[in-house]
């Protein structure tokens, strides 16, 4: 299949409240406008160097969103455009996030991430951490609007279902600080079923839309 029939596919599949992110890193400019001709529009990319270039040279209709781990000197490259940061899994780097926002006099929407996962190697906040973030003093020029998280690389459907059933517990538990928080981010190609039954309202798919992974 093509990427716009996949992606019309996947489109047909998703409730109407769910909003996709298509994943498009290590992706071509090509295959982007494939996909943005088919009428997507948020594209996500987990390098900052990767995502400055494709936001200079594609359409400026494009919300690009920051799906992969950031460092926090790399932040000043991605404010001026970036449209949500999804992995914030430090109170450093959301108050670097606030402080280049704010030499731009921009606010800029962020995810929470936090660590459900059984593996070592996800990144994200524990129960202190994300306290921490939520106790901390307002920042002004980024608004938390939600949480992010990924479940377990295997295919233990019970095990998945159970990490997202927690980070649903952890969204509405941010909601009751935060009621205008409104994304739970989780889900991608291989889970996102799962995960829009467990409450998700934004999912990150990829090689469902595009096919294999191009490994640069």
């Amino acid at each position: 299949m093509s990427i716009k029939e996949n992606l019309a596919s996947i489109l047909e599949a998703l409730p109407r409240e769910v909003t996709l992110v298509a994943i498009s890193k290590t992706k071509s400019h090509d295959e982007i406008m494939k996909a943005y001709n088919a009428g997507q529009r948020i594209f996500g990319e987990n390098k900052v160097q990767e995502m400055v270039q494709k936001w200079e040279s594609l359409p400026k209709d494009i919300q690009w969103h920051m799906v992969g781990h950031v460092q926090r000197n790399k932040v000043k490259f991605m404010a001026p455009f970036v449209a949500l940061i999804h992995g914030v899994d430090s109170l450093k780097l959301l108050r670097e996030i606030d402080k280049q926002a704010n030499k731009i006099n921009r606010v800029i929407p962020c995810l929470l991430q936090v660590h459900i996962a059984e593996e070592d190697t996800k990144f994200g906040l524990d129960d202190v951490e994300l306290n921490e973030i939520l106790d901390a003093e307002q920042l002004h020029n980024v608004k938390i609007t939600g949480i992010m998280g990924m479940a377990t690389f295997t295919s233990d459907k019970v095990q998945i279902r159970k990490e997202f059933k927690k980070l649903n517990k952890y969204f509405e538990a941010l909601r009751k600080k935060l009621p205008d928080a409104n994304i739970l981010s989780m889900g991608m190609s291989g889970d996102y079923e799962l995960a829009i039954e467990e409450g998700s309202t934004m999912v990150r798919i990829g090689s469902s839309i595009f096919g294999a992974r191009n490994y640069l």
